[in-house]
């Protein structure tokens, strides 16, 4: 009997699936260029510079829950989340990072159609990879309708798009452009019937109204939210949506047992209590945001592109965004390229400290003197 062949067994859809292309390891690219981590700046990942609140720290220095033990229900994280939100506790679906629930939207909705058409969702490029990525892990079809000229969304062909789709992913603000999802596009897609899922990893460093009130009550729309950015918890992995109490319901059905990892949680529920702290981190980031982009827009050979994140896009009208970022890494700052037609001549930078800030903006202007002078 000839033994278990794992690629020849492997499902269809995974066959040609190519890898995400995370982060790099930021200790191993600082010693390529002979630095030691303390001399990085990274602005690459869009994590919180200020990291964890007070209180979540101190609850994961304090902790003291035997890891041996499987930890209860994240029926307190909800509580805490929903006082925050004002939304019901049992309309907030937990889980190990905002990408794990993307993940469980296609197990719970999409798939490869067994034996008919496969299900398709929409996007609107450039956009978050992990939806086009979930795609093609669950052999789902991507229609993409690339966003306009100025990053705006093509409202009309994505209507006309979702009308055949099952589902519609949708970042709001978009990683990376910082663009918003405009509320009378989202009521249109709405009444297209296919599922919207709004992905709000950056809604607390917009202006923007959040929808989670409206995904509460409403059929067919989702919520994705993420305590990475806002929290500064990124290494934890945590994330929740926010849904009606019928879609819940089945969510909460369909997960795995203990799914939130103790101190995670904690860490969590300490972040919301700090709510006051946070949230003015975040009216700083936004102020650092603003600052950064008027002085890159004085620098003559960089377009900045208007952002409601945490971080801002730039076009580049001197040298292309893999030229840049390594030049930026040779001086000890990490940024992020994208490998895509669209953005080859574009760069990502993570809004930092005041300070760090500075440094970016310095090492850019002079590696813009050198690009010139050739």
């Amino acid at each position: 009997m000839p033994r278990f062949d794992p690629v020849a067994r492997l499902l269809p859809a995974l066959r040609t699936l190519p890898e995400y292309q995370a982060l790099e390891d930021p200790g191993e690219v600082a010693a390529r260029y002979g630095l030691t981590p303390a001399e990085v700046i990274k602005v690459d990942g869009n994590e919180n510079p200020y990291g964890p609140s007070p209180r979540a720290l101190e609850v994961l220095r304090t902790l003291g829950y035997r890891a041996e033990w499987y930890g209860a229900d994240d029926h307190a994280l909800r509580a805490a989340l929903g006082g925050r939100l004002g939304v019901p506790a049992e309309c907030i679906v937990a889980g190990p990072g905002s990408d794990d629930l993307i993940d469980q939207v296609f197990r719970m909705y999409l798939g490869p159609g067994n034996g008919g058409p496969s299900d398709a969702i929409v996007i609107a490029s450039p956009t978050f990879g992990m939806y086009a990525f979930d795609a093609g892990l669950h052999g789902v079809e991507v229609r993409d309708v690339p966003r306009l000229d100025d990053w705006s969304l093509d409202a009309d062909a994505l209507v006309e798009a979702a009308r055949t789709a099952k589902a519609v992913f949708l970042p709001s603000p978009n990683n990376p452009t910082g663009g918003l999802l405009p509320p009378a596009l989202a009521d249109r897609l709405l009444e297209t019937g296919a599922l919207l899922v709004v992905d709000e990893a950056y809604i607390e460093f917009s202006d923007a109204s959040s929808l989670v009130a409206r995904a509460a009550v409403e059929d067919g729309l989702i919520v994705l939210r993420t305590l990475s950015k806002w929290g500064g918890l990124a290494g934890l992995r945590i994330g929740y949506a926010v849904m009606n109490l019928r879609t819940a319901d089945l969510f909460h059905r369909a997960q795995q047992p203990y799914h939130v990892n103790v101190a995670a949680e904690a860490a969590a529920i300490a972040s919301v209590e700090d709510a006051t702290i946070l949230d003015e981190r975040a009216r700083i980031l936004v102020a650092e945001r603003e600052r950064v982009t008027r002085e890159l827009a004085c620098i003559e050979w960089i377009e900045p592109v208007p952002s409601q994140a945490n971080f801002v896009l730039m076009r580049l009208h001197r040298g292309d965004g893999l030229t840049l970022r390594d030049r930026l890494r040779a001086r000890g700052i990490f940024t992020r390229y994208f490998e895509t037609p669209r953005l080859r001549d574009h760069l990502r930078i993570s809004i930092a400290l005041p300070e760090d800030n500075d440094r970016v903006l310095s090492a850019i202007r002079k590696i813009g003197e050198e690009l010139a002078n050739g």
